[in-house]
This record gives structure tokens, C-alpha cells and sequence, in this order.
């Protein structure tokens, strides 16, 4: 199983369906959160949730898809896997387009379920990953992005002090600061750091 922070939200109107999955989640180890309907979820939804969205495509009201497509306009980046009793290529299609993680048809094997909701949360871990870096680098004065920048292109210490007019003790002291915010140990994970984060050299602006 992967982060405790993860958690997997489930959306299944039928009682006993719903408490199944509850406790078989359980059982494997997951934190779920039940919802009846996709109404009560959107209500109760708030941007910090994190894992997947387990939603049953027939639901009282709005649909699984329905439900898919107003947490994306709400801004919601969570994966959703749609379960179904009825198989239909045309909503898996719909599914798919919106990008879930999979499309399942009751009755299905626990660990083709628990293989998705793996899937899920390993995007979820990515995201947050991203997300977690990217405000890292908001902690960093316009001076230590240029030196970040100019790493990320390759570029040493003493060819970044040339570009930027300054010493090259200066562009130490830059280095140091940056690892130190963006906790990372040394200049090739600081270069890492910068192409993960999308740190584009300033030429390329």
C-alpha cells in the first residue's frame, strides 16, 4: 500500500456494495471515505483530499461521469476509477477521455481493483511530489532561481558567475541557500530538483 495521506473515496449508492468495499479496503489497508451519492461527495470535497475516487457510473442524479467531470471543474486532480453492473463501451469511452485510472464491471476481482487504486495513488504521489517542489522553489529569491536556472542547464560554478556578473564564491553561497531550501544534499540532486520542477534556463524563456 502506498502514503498513509492517501485515501480512497468511495461512491456507490447500493448499501451493501458500498460496505463491502469498505471493508474489503479495509482489510488490505486502506482509509476509505463513503459517499451514497455523487452530491454528497461534492459537497463534503475540499482541494487538499488526496488518493482516488472509486464512483459507481449509475448513481441517484448525477452519474459517476457526472461526477467525474464537475470535480475536474471544481479542480479536483483526483483519479477516478468508475465501477459499473452494466457493461458500456460508450461510457468507459467517456471514462477514459476524461482520464480515469480504469472502468470495471461488477462482479470484479478484488485484486484487479486493488491494482487500479495502486495505479491511482501512484499518480496521486507524483502529483503531490510535483506540487510539494513546486513550492519549494516559490522559497527562492529571483537571484537563487537564476543559479538554479543556469544548473539545470549544466552549467558550473564559475561559468553561471560569468553569465550573471557576479564571484564565484557568490554563486557557492547561492548553491548552498538552494539545497538547503529545496532539501537536497549536493549539486547533482539540486540538478534533479530543477528538471523535475520544469526549471526552464532562462534562454529558453
Amino acid at each position: 500500500m502506498q502514503s498513509d495521506a492517501l485515501t480512497v473515496y468511495v461512491v456507490e449508492d447500493d448499501a451493501a456494495v458500498r460496505d463491502s468495499l469498505a471493508l474489503m479496503l479495509g482489510i488490505s489497508g486502506y482509509r476509505t471515505v463513503l459517499f451514497a451519492d455523487a452530491e454528497a461527495f461534492l459537497e463534503a470535497w475540499r482541494e487538499e483530499w488526496a488518493g482516488c475516487v472509486i464512483a459507481d457510473l449509475k448513481l441517484p442524479g448525477a452519474s459517476g461521469l457526472d461526477l467525474q467531470a464537475e470535480a475536474r471543474r471544481r479542480g479536483s486532480r483526483l483519479p477516478f476509477i468508475i465501477i459499473t453492473a452494466h457493461g458500456d463501451v460508450p461510457a468507459a469511452r467517456a471514462a477514459f477521455r476524461a482520464d480515469a485510472v480504469d472502468f470495471l464491471e461488477k462482479p470484479f476481482d478484488h485484486a484487479v481493483l486493488r491494482t487500479a487504486i495502486e495505479t491511482a495513488f501512484s499518480q496521486e504521489e507524483r502529483r503531490l511530489r510535483r506540487e510539494a517542489e513546486a513550492g519549494r522553489l516559490k522559497l527562492l529569491t529571483a537571484r537563487e532561481r537564476e543559479v538554479l536556472e543556469y544548473a539545470a542547464k549544466g552549467l558550473h560554478a564559475k561559468e553561471i558567475a560569468r553569465t550573471l556578473g557576479i564571484s564565484t564564491r557568490t554563486v557557492e553561497v547561492h548553491k548552498t541557500r538552494l539545497m538547503a531550501k529545496l532539501g537536497v544534499r549536493n549539486v547533482a540532486e539540486l540538478v534533479r530538483f530543477a528538471l523535475a520542477g520544469d526549471v526552464a534556463p532562462p534562454e529558453s524563456k
